[in-house]
């Protein structure tokens, strides 16, 4: 079997958010000819500009049928490689059962197809999250980082967000693939910055600095470029794999660690605002969540800060993000180089979310 060229097709889940518009955009433009398995409701997303040279197929990883359908179309085009991008990233309570069903369940259900349909390989966008974050070592002062790479094992510990476990039984799903005989591999971004929609995900932190919020979290955050993430995952795609241990198919996309603080100011520098000035010390937050969690459920809406997130954003973890740049001759864009774009689509796009 040789290895896919630009002229072959794939097919991309969770297209229209900002790692998968960015994925597809990635293979649009070296010429593959690229599938999107959405619901119809949801729109183009971030992919509203290019909508019409991509080839569309109504349905959902939770529908097996339509899910086969979109396998079996793309595969008419050649050697089909599937990219699994689609997941419901939540730290909401309430979000557990839904999330659990579609990063867990729907994993599977994309796995089962990719090997009953024989495809050429499975490339699958895991998270950080899903290395699990142990507690806090003895020997580690207060305050530092724990250092956790691909060779960590999961620990349960109450640092383990639901959506982590989520992604780490999502990952376990593609073991299973591969012990099956599926050629798969995985990336495991951090927090991933770039052109989206900043209402979602990790863009809401810009949308907290153009607000000029005034508080600033403990923690550290760990960080990449959507761009390095779409060109890492290429590249694995791109690659015999076929002999690869298992050590050499999961790969952490870690830029940098940097204080919560340090973060929000250069993305104030960067648009121009007022950075926050106020420690949220982990007392205050956790004072905080309870209250948000009443108020989200009076008004019918999500809680911005959450047992989870409270305890996520006033901890100190670092990923090692080496191995790519090792295996791949890759180096990932500076943290001020990706602020500077996001900042140019911000002031150039004001009033669209969509920037």
């Amino acid at each position: 079997m040789s290895i896919s060229t630009p002229t072959n097709p794939v097919l991309i889940t969770g297209a229209t958010g900002l790692v998968g518009s960015h994925i597809a955009r990635q293979y649009l433009g070296a010429g593959w000819a690229v599938n999107v398995l959405h619901r119809p409701q949801n729109g183009y997303g971030l992919l509203t500009d290019l909508a019409d040279r991509i080839t569309w197929h109504e349905g959902d990883i939770m529908d097996i049928p339509s899910l086969e359908m979109a396998v079996r179309v793309g595969q008419q085009g050649g050697l089909l490689d599937v990219i699994h991008a689609a997941a419901v990233v939540s730290f909401s309570p309430g979000e557990s059962d839904r999330m659990h069903r579609v990063n867990v369940e729907g994993t599977a259900n994309v796995v089962n197809v990719c090997l009953s349909a024989g495809v050429r390989k499975l490339g699958y966008v895991s998270s950080v999250a899903a290395l699990g974050r142990p507690a806090a070592k003895s020997g580690v002062k207060s305050g530092q980082p724990i250092v956790i790479g691909e060779g960590q094992k999961w620990e349960e510990s109450p640092y383990n967000s639901a959506y982590a476990k989520s992604k780490y039984q999502a990952e376990l799903e593609v073991w299973r693939g591969l012990a099956e005989g599926l050629d798969a591999v995985m990336v495991c971004p951090s927090l991933v910055f770039g052109v989206g929609d900043w209402s979602r995900s990790s863009l809401q932190l810009v949308k907290y600095v153009q607000d000029e919020r005034p508080f600033y979290p403990a923690g550290t955050a760990n960080y990449v470029d959507v761009l390095d993430v779409a060109e890492s995952l290429y590249w694995l795609m791109k690659q015999d794999t076929r002999e690869w241990t298992a050590s050499a198919r999961r790969y952490v996309l870690n830029a940098g660690t940097i204080p919560y603080r340090d973060l929000l100011t250069k993305i104030a520098t960067a648009l121009g605002k007022r950075p926050p000035g106020l420690r949220m010390a982990p007392g205050l937050t956790r004072f905080l969540w309870p209250l948000e969690s009443v108020r989200a459920w009076l008004m019918g809406k999500t809680p911005l800060i959450t047992r989870e997130t409270a305890r996520s954003a006033s901890s100190y973890y670092q990923y090692d993000g080496r191995k790519i740049e090792q295996v791949a001759g890759f180096q990932y864009r500076p943290l001020i180089r990706t602020l500077t774009r996001i900042a140019g689509a911000v002031n150039g796009q004001s009033g669209n979310s969509n920037f």
